[in-house]
């Protein structure tokens, strides 16, 4: 864990940098020198303009016009989200008093999750709520844990309960579509119980420079196995689009874990650290500072794909597909 305590440390202090540099006599409304601030970070420190073939200049050319002095924050908000979201990342945001800007990667693939399908077809009705986690005994020999959200809400006793509850099982599935992400130090909290050795489970670097391609040297990420309640046999991970940052981070790292395979449909990425600041005109950003490959060297900001693809039949509502054939995968494993 050392590296990945290493890495926050660098991505704290960069945080702490952006609010030292930024002076009070920075402090304007004026709408080109608040456009030309957002764009000029961007230029300096977002993290994928050369993986996503992004000409940042072109897109100044685009928007600049459109700012005037007299236009109204509204507009003005407006036209800079809309150039935030050129970069089709949804860790490049622009927050105000009024509103949120968003780009929504997750509409790039169908929706492949209803909670009431599997409440109503697979779970039992007294189905256990423990922390974060939903979970239940989907067959009398597999166990299903629900994930929703990378909350801050994982910790031993949790996670000691759920693993220990289905230590008898063929297998377990793990759950994590459509959640959104979070806490990324859960990821390495959960996928510690499933390892019984040391693991890599990628490569991460952060911008070090103004220029486009300047990185720090690539930082292994690894993970120790947990001294707590571990599982060893047939994991499966369910993942969709709607399954971004944190998530596509545990997508990746299940990835590389031999026991553990993922299912469903490409993640909605999300594998670049966001970081920022505050607008001359006290508005604040963020936007996506580090990159992230797998063990071969693949760069899957733009999603991390299954091992197997599942998707869901909407016209069948009492049925999960994607589930299905997680229970098909682990009857046929053992």
């Amino acid at each position: 864990m050392k590296h990945t305590i290493l890495f926050i440390l660098i991505l704290l202090l960069f945080s702490c940098c952006e609010k030292i540099m930024f002076e009070e006599d920075l402090q304007t409304d004026d709408p080109h020198k608040n456009f030309d601030y957002l764009w000029t970070e961007c230029d300096e420190k977002y993290s994928f303009f050369d993986y996503k073939n992004i000409d940042w200049n072109t897109i100044k050319n685009k928007y600049r016009p459109m700012i005037s002095k007299d236009m109204s924050d509204d507009s003005l908000f407006n036209v800079m989200a809309a150039m935030l979201n050129e970069l089709k990342d949804d860790h490049a945001n622009l927050f105000s008093n009024f509103n949120v800007s968003r780009y929504g990667n997750y509409r790039k693939g169908q929706d492949n999750f209803d909670w009431r399908i599997i409440v109503d077809h697979y779970l039992p009705e007294d189905y256990y709520v423990t922390g974060p986690f939903r979970h239940g005994y989907i067959t009398d020999s597999i166990g299903y844990i629900r994930f929703s959200a990378f909350s801050g809400k994982v910790n031993t006793s949790n996670l000691n309960f759920v693993i220990n509850k289905y230590k008898n099982t063929r297998g377990l599935i793990f759950d994590i579509r459509e959640n959104g992400g979070g806490s990324i130090s859960e990821v390495y909290s959960i996928l510690s119980r499933f390892i019984d050795e040391k693991t890599l489970l990628y490569y991460s670097r952060i911008k070090t420079g103004p220029g486009h391609n300047e990185f720090s040297e690539l930082e292994p990420i690894s993970i120790q196995p947990s001294t707590e309640a571990r599982y060893n046999k047939k994991v499966i991970c369910l993942a969709d689009r709607g399954a971004y940052s944190a998530s596509s981070f545990m997508a990746l790292g299940v990835r590389a874990i031999s026991n553990i395979t993922l299912i469903g449909d490409t993640t909605g990425g999300g594998l670049g650290v966001p970081n920022g600041g505050q607008l001359p005109n006290g508005w604040r950003y963020r936007f996506s500072i580090t990159q992230t490959f797998d063990k071969e060297g693949k760069n899957y900001e733009a999603g991390v794909p299954p091992e197997a693809h599942a998707l869901f039949n909407w016209n069948d509502l009492s049925t999960d597909e994607v589930l299905e054939t997680a229970i098909d995968t682990i009857k046929q494993s053992n």
